[in-house]
């Protein structure tokens, strides 16, 4: 057990430390970042994960059960990864968004059964070169193709072919990525398709 005196000590080491931190982010990034984002470097925290090379998940992203990611995948914050239900796979080069919500399980026929009802369980798997826009939900059993964009705010309950933008709630399919790497673009459909 620490004294008052050494507790306030120790504090005050931490305090001095998170501060030189945030100096140094703001003179070299222009970043501002929470506490718990000093303390562990989200590459670090990929690969305490296990997840690719190169791949980067902020430390208040929360993790549960099984979660595979590929390479170079970047996962941003305030995340839910659940791979509780079965497996969660998320390919490489891909942008998980701020706030995207990724389920593997839900527990809506075991909540209004009273339990009687299991909880539903399905693998999601989220092929390479995706962009999932920012506060979006995958549900349970989803699978997504490659090089596919998802809006921000996009409940996602359905498969997604390669190439697809998806929008709304529930996600429908709003245009198509066309072209290759260099000469990549982004076709919507038009507002009377």
């Amino acid at each position: 057990m620490y004294s008052k005196k050494q507790s306030n000590e120790i504090f005050n080491l931490i305090q001095k430390h998170y501060l030189d931190i945030e100096k140094n982010l703001q003179q070299k990034h222009q970043r501002s970042l929470p506490f718990q984002e000093t303390i562990i470097d989200r590459f670090d925290r990929a690969k305490i994960l296990k997840f690719g090379e190169n791949t980067s998940i902020y430390n208040s992203s929360f993790v549960f059960g099984e979660v595979r990611v590929g390479k170079n995948t970047w996962i941003g914050p305030n995340t839910i990864l659940d791979g509780s239900g079965d497996y969660l796979e998320i390919g490489d080069f891909c942008s998980i968004s701020s706030g995207v919500q990724i389920y593997t399980h839900d527990t809506v026929m075991w909540a209004i059964s009273g339990g009687y009802h299991n909880y539903k369980k399905n693998r999601v798997r989220i092929g390479n070169c995706n962009y999932i826009g920012s506060m979006s939900i995958i549900n349970l059993g989803v699978e997504i193709g490659n090089h596919c964009v998802i809006a921000a705010n996009s409940f996602v309950n359905c498969n997604i072919s390669d190439r697809s933008i998806f929008g709304g709630t529930p996600a429908k399919k709003i245009g198509e990525v066309i072209g290759e790497k260099d000469s990549l673009c982004l076709k919507y459909q038009n507002k009377t398709d």
